[in-house]
């Protein structure tokens, strides 16, 4: 284990990205930590913080102050969102959660009901939680994983870190860079004007991405001032998390998979500076847009994307969310050692998820510097695996708990929106001149047009 710190994941997030060494120094402020084995904390303040070096570059402006909370980076890896007089949305399904097998532990993911249903093909309908439990429990582990898998469903026995490392995916997702990065053809764009008070203003967003990591990204974007259009499929809900991740966005709904749709999709892209998209790793492709095909209706395009458990290997198309990396690749089993508990121990937060986004955000702006300064397009690849061995190889410190939250970090002005009255979180990351700022409310999926403002 190499110890942990603030300044060592920092620098391994940005010297992969091909940042460097910050010129001068990250302010950190704030008292106390998120407790866990791992230092989820140090995460949340250093992938906010790669964030905040990338606008820094891309503004140019390397002298310039930047400053990081780690205590509301750690909230905000929670939740930044808090409903006024009303209940907050429950954030899962009642069948989701870690069961027992014959033979070890698995995770059922059952927040999408078609995830929930695949599950219910396998293992039948229960009336409760305890039901479940009982049919689970005469399956081993990697049986039922792959059954539910194969169901098109959502699932991950747990592992044990030198597990995973000997696992013919976890080897493959240990050799893969943090960002993987390319760059394309010369391309001739408008100039970009990088207003330091709103720096992305005019600057268009295409969005793919839904829970979790995706959406953290663009939500920052948005926060710079950049037009983010999120797309989703006719029939996607989220509602757990919709205040908490389209503030300053414009959300519609557009079918890739029927011809009308691919071609309103590609007059969007044409007018696109920035796609972000979180479909699995030939999904985009087998619609017809791979890499070479977007750069051709964007020349100079800015093209991220994410995968749950990276870009090669056996699982690079299998469907996953943060709780299943945790418990694959050895997270939930080290909490369990660590907490010296009989059932897996995750981190506290999604934490594989929320520093994803941010370095999805990073990679949207290292890709926009090198549009403006090199005139080329630029592709980025990242993956909840990867970030997941990054914060695997760093170990916790001696943390006091974070204080509660309090009405002091708030920002000072309500959030109304359709949902209602809500309060968000300061955001944890200051640089000078530069607020994270959002113009719109929260919106719901599909209360706008397909289209440009």
């Amino acid at each position: 284990m190499v110890k942990s710190s603030f300044s060592s994941l920092l620098a391994a997030m940005s010297q992969e990205q091909g940042l460097g060494i910050p010129s001068s120094p990250v302010v950190v402020s704030g008292e106390g930590a998120l407790i866990s084995c791992f230092p989820v904390t140090e995460l949340a303040a250093a992938s906010i913080a790669t964030a905040g070096i990338a606008l820094k570059a891309l503004l140019s402006r390397p002298n310039a102050s930047l400053s990081i909370d780690q205590r509301l980076a750690s909230y905000w890896f929670s939740a930044s969102h808090f409903p006024v007089n009303r209940a907050p949305a429950a954030l899962w399904d009642e069948f989701a959660g870690d069961y027992a097998t014959a033979d070890g532990w698995v995770r059922l993911h059952t927040n999408a009901a078609h995830h929930r249903q695949a599950m219910e093909r396998v293992l039948g309908v229960s009336k409760n939680k305890a039901t479940l439990a009982q049919q689970v429990a005469h399956w081993g582990k990697t049986e039922l994983e792959e059954a539910i898998v194969a169901a098109g469903g959502c699932a991950a026995a747990m592992l044990t870190h030198d597990e995973w490392l000997k696992h013919p995916h976890g080897k493959t997702v240990s050799a893969e860079p943090l960002f993987w990065q390319e760059y394309h053809a010369e391309a001739s764009r408008p100039e970009l004007t990088l207003p330091p008070a709103r720096p992305l203003a005019g600057i268009q967003v295409l969005d793919l991405t839904r829970i979790i990591a995706g959406p953290v990204g663009t939500r920052f974007l948005a926060g710079l001032g950049a037009k983010v259009l999120r797309l989703d499929p006719p029939e996607w809900e989220e509602p757990t998390l919709v205040e908490e991740v389209t503030p300053g966005k414009r959300c519609a709904r557009l079918d890739l998979k029927s011809s009308g749709g691919r071609e309103q999709f590609k007059a969007l892209l044409g007018e696109a500076d920035v796609l972000v998209h979180g479909y699995r790793a030939d999904a985009l492709e087998s619609l017809g847009f791979d890499a070479e095909t977007v750069q051709a209706i964007s020349p100079g395009l800015v093209d991220v994307s994410l995968n749950a458990w990276g870009w090669r290997g056996p699982w690079r198309n299998r469907r996953g969310f943060d709780s299943l990396v945790q418990m694959s690749s050895g997270i939930a089993g080290a909490g369990q050692r660590w907490k010296k508990t009989e059932r897996p121990h995750p981190l506290p937060v999604q934490a594989l998820d929320h520093a994803t986004g941010y370095l999805i955000a990073a990679a949207v702006l290292k890709g926009l510097k090198v549009r403006h300064e090199q005139h080329r397009g630029y592709s980025a690849r990242l993956s909840l695996a990867r970030t997941a061995a990054l914060l695997m190889s760093q170990q916790a410190g001696d943390h006091p708990a974070l204080a509660a939250i309090n009405t002091h970090d708030f920002q000072p002005l309500i959030e109304w929106s359709e949902f209602g009255m809500g309060n968000r979180l300061k955001f944890p990351l200051m640089l000078a001149g530069t607020p994270v700022i959002w113009a719109t409310p929260p919106a719901a999926l599909g209360s706008a047009k397909a289209a440009w403002w």
